[in-house]
C-alpha cells in the first residue's frame, strides 16, 4: 500500500527541542508548578523509556532465539500520564557480540502490515553480515496485529475496493460514511491518535527500551514514510535507515492512490506492447491495439457474466481491482492468458469455495483507514469532488483511475490530533526502487529523495514488482548495495543504478 510545523525560536528553544523529542508540545512541557511536577515535565515518558521487558520465545515452532514481548506506550503522547496501550515487538539477536552495531528496526509497510514476524520470516533473504552486526526488531503498529488491535467490524463486502459509477455512487457515499461510522463507534477515543507521527514516537519507546542511542531501520513502502517521519521527529537519533519502494511524502495518501492509478497505465502500456511481441506464446494479439482490446473485451464479458477462475467467479472489475497484475510483465501475460481461456471454456474451473467464506478479519482495513484518514488534513469532506475526480481519471487512467480517485471513508472521519508531517531535512537515507513499480512509482521515490536531501537513490532499471531488497529472487546488486551500507554506515557516493535480473525475458 501503501507526513502530510512550525517552531517558535528565541528563549523557546531548548524547550522546544525537549518537547519534540517526547511528543509535548511546548505548553504541556512547561505547565509543572510543583518540583514532582517538575520532574516529570523534564522526562514524561521515564515511565515508558526504563520500563523492563519480559522476552519469551515467539513460537514453539520457530527458533528460540527469536523471542517477543509487549510494552506500553502512550496512546495520546501530550498526555503521557493518560491510557496507555500495549506494542507487540520481537527480537532475533545478532549473531555477533564482537561485531554487533545495534538494532535495525523493520517495517513491512500496510499501514498495518503485520511485522513482527519480520526477523525470522524465510521470505526475507538478509545476508549474513547483516544478521552479524544487528539484532533484527519487528514490530506490530499501534492498533495492528497484536498491538492492542483495532477492529470496526466491517464486513467483506465494507472492505472491498470498488470503482466510482453514477449509479451506484449514492450507495458508494453510504458505505464510505457507514465504514467512518462503525470506526467511530468501535475505537473513537483512539482514533485521533492512530497516527504515523506517534508511531514514529513509539519507535524512539523501542530505542530507549532496548538502551540504544540511535536505530537503524529498515521499511518498505508505506514503512518508507514511516521512516522519513521518525527521520523529521528524531534527526539526531536516526542511524543507518533504509526506504525500500518510497511514497512520495507530499502526496499521503488521496494523491498516492491517484498516483498508482498514473504508474498502472503506464505499467499496462508497456505490458501490451512486451506481449504484443510473444503472441505466438500468449495468443493476445499480435500488435500492442490488439492486447489492448483483447484486454478490454475480456473485462467486458466479465463484466456482462463472471469468469470462473482460481476458484472464484470475477467479473471485470474484480479484475481490474487488483492495480498489482501488471507489476510483471510475464506473469500478467500468463494470467490474462488464463482468464481468457477460461472464458471460453478452454480452462476448467477450479473447484470453488461457495458457501464456505467466512467474514475476513478487518483489523489490517481498520488500522490502515485509521492512519490513512488520521495522518492527514487534506481529505475533502465533499463527496462532489470525489465524483468530479474520479470521472476525470478514469477518462485519464482507464484502467484504475476509477478505483483510486472513488470515495474513501476518510471524508466522514474525525480530524486527527496534529497536522500533517512536512519532511524535509538532510539524515543519511539509502532510498531503492524498481522502475515499474507502480505501487509506489519511480517518481514518488524520487519525491522522497528530494525531501530527504541526504538521501541517495538506487535504481533498479527495468525492475519490476513492488519491493526490492533482500527477496528470495532479489537484485544483488541492490542487495549488495544495502548491505554495504548497513554494515559500515557508507552510503554511496552518488545516485546508482542497477540492472534488472530476471523477469523480462
Amino acid at each position: 500500500m501503501r507526513s502530510r510545523n512550525t517552531r517558535k525560536a528565541s528563549l523557546l528553544a531548548v524547550g522546544l527541542a525537549a518537547a519534540t523529542l517526547t511528543g509535548l508540545t511546548p505548553a504541556t512541557a512547561f505547565t509543572a508548578s510543583t518540583a514532582s511536577a517538575a520532574s516529570t515535565a523534564k522526562d514524561p515518558l521515564r515511565q515508558y523509556t526504563q520500563q523492563k521487558l519480559q522476552w519469551k520465545r515467539c513460537d514453539a515452532k520457530g527458533p528460540d532465539t527469536f523471542q517477543c514481548t509487549t510494552l506500553k506506550v502512550p496512546l495520546d503522547y501530550s498526555d503521557p500520564g493518560g491510557r496507555t496501550i500495549g506494542l507487540a515487538i520481537s527480537r532475533l539477536k545478532a549473531g555477533s557480540t564482537k561485531e554487533r552495531r545495534g538494532v535495525l528496526l523493520l517495517n513491512p509497510g500496510g499501514p498495518g502490515a503485520p511485522g513482527l514476524r519480520l526477523p525470522a520470516d524465510p521470505a526475507m533473504n538478509f545476508p549474513a553480515e547483516v544478521k552479524r552486526r544487528y539484532d533484527l526488531v519487528g514490530f506490530d503498529l499501534r492498533g495492528a496485529g497484536q498491538s492492542t488491535p483495532v477492529s470496526c467490524r466491517l464486513t467483506a463486502e465494507e472492505q472491498a475496493d470498488r470503482p466510482y459509477k453514477a449509479a451506484t455512487f449514492a450507495k458508494d457515499v453510504d458505505r464510505a460514511r457507514t465504514v467512518a461510522g462503525k470506526c467511530r463507534a468501535r475505537a473513537g477515543d483512539n482514533l485521533p491518535h492512530l497516527t504515523t507521527r506517534n508511531a514514529a514516537r513509539d519507535l524512539d519507546v523501542i530505542r530507549a527500551v532496548l538502551g540504544e542511542k540511535r536505530i537503524s531501520y529498515l521499511g518498505y513502502s508505506y514503512g518508507t514514510y514511516l521512516g522519513a517521519v521518525y527521520m523529521q521527529l528524531f534527526p539526531q537519533r536516526a542511524d543507518r535507515m533504509v526506504l525500500d519502494s518510497a511514497t512520495d511524502p507530499t502526496r499521503i495518501y488521496r494523491g498516492m492512490f491517484q498516483d498508482m492509478a498514473k504508474a498502472a497505465e503506464q505499467a499496462f502500456t508497456r505490458w501490451t506492447a512486451w506481449t504484443a511481441g510473444r503472441h505466438t506464446a500468449y495468443g493476445l494479439g499480435d500488435t500492442p491495439a490488439k492486447v489492448r482490446k483483447t484486454y478490454w473485451d475480456l473485462i467486458a464479458r466479465a463484466n456482462r457474466k463472471p469468469i470462473p477462475f482460481e476458484g472464484q467467479a470475477l467479473t471485470g472489475d474484480d479484475i481490474r481491482a487488483d492495480n498489482s497484475t501488471f507489476f510483471h510483465v510475464r506473469k500478467a501475460a500468463e494470467r490474462i492468458a488464463g482468464l481468457k481461456d477460461a472464458a471460453e471454456g478452454r480452462n476448467p474451473a477450479l473447484p470453488g469455495t461457495a458457501g464456505q467464506a467466512q467474514e475476513p478479519d478487518d483489523n489490517f482495513a481498520s488500522i490502515a483507514w485509521s492512519f490513512m484518514c488520521a495522518d492527514t488534513r487534506t481529505w475533502s469532506h465533499h463527496p462532489k469532488r470525489y465524483r468530479r475526480e474520479a470521472i476525470r481519471d478514469k477518462a485519464r487512467y482507464p484502467l484504475y483511475g476509477d478505483f483510486a480517485a472513488a470515495i474513501t471513508p476518510c471524508a466522514f472521519w474525525q480530524q486527527g490530533s496534529e497536522p500533517q508531517t512536512r519532511i524535509d531535512n538532510t539524515v543519511g537515507a539509502l532510498i531503492t526502487q524498481n522502475e515499474w513499480d507502480s505501487q509506489t512509482p519511480l517518481f514518488s521515490g524520487r519525491a522522497m529523495h528530494r525531501a530527504l536531501r541526504g538521501s541517495r537513490m538506487l535504481t533498479v532499471a527495468g525492475g519490476e514488482g513492488h519491493g526490492v531488497l533482500y527477496a528470495p529472487d532479489g537484485n544483488p546488486c541492490a542487495d549488495e548495495a544495502a548491505t554495504v551500507y548497513l554494515s559500515t554506515g557508507r552510503l554511496p557516493a552518488k545516485d546508482l543504478t542497477c540492472q534488472a535480473t530476471t523477469g523480462q525475458k
